[in-house]
């Protein structure tokens, strides 16, 4: 017997996570969208995860397209998350309103500002009801500056944390 969704929903809302974006280039258009699920899972090898909608348009990406970065968001970056997050975005130039730079050696984008970016090399996707769980390598691990801060989802709000 499983908890019913509605109970779940408002149970887990409790719980913090931090917001990242998670990007990738798939027929020449970068594809992006806002998580907030994302973990470290090793440390040897380096290994991250995040999750991703089955039907998400950057999971049809990942089919093809091996590498990602992910761009975990700072403290005033909650405009950001909201704009990658929002359903009917165009998916051509949808981060032309984002501050962004070229990873170093993964496909997608940095975020400019970002408290963190991490580029990774997918080693395994596993199913997981109606989401997908990423597993990558982490090729590349990168500090932002620690006066950024942090962005967490708690409680269906987006909350700055210095």
């Amino acid at each position: 017997m499983s908890a019913r969704p509605d109970d779940f929903r408002t149970a887990v809302a409790a719980l913090p996570a931090g917001v990242a974006v998670v990007t990738t280039t798939w027929r020449r258009t970068v594809w992006a969208m806002t998580v907030s699920s994302v973990a470290s899972v090793s440390l040897d090898p380096p290994l991250l995860l995040f999750c991703v909608h089955a039907d998400a348009r950057l999971r049809d990406a990942l089919d093809e397209a091996d590498t990602w970065t992910v761009s975990v968001l700072g403290a005033d970056q909650a405009p950001v998350a909201d704009w990658l997050a929002s359903a009917g975005r165009p998916a051509v130039d949808q981060l032309a309103r984002v501050p962004h730079h070229a990873p170093d050696v993964a496909a997608g984008i940095r975020v400019d500002g970002a408290a963190a970016w991490f580029e990774c090399r997918t080693s395994a996707i596993h199913a997981a009801g109606d989401h997908d769980v990423v597993v990558g390598e982490v090729l590349v691990a990168e500090r932002g500056g620690p006066e950024v801060g942090g962005l967490v989802h708690v409680e269906g709000r987006l909350r700055g944390l210095r």
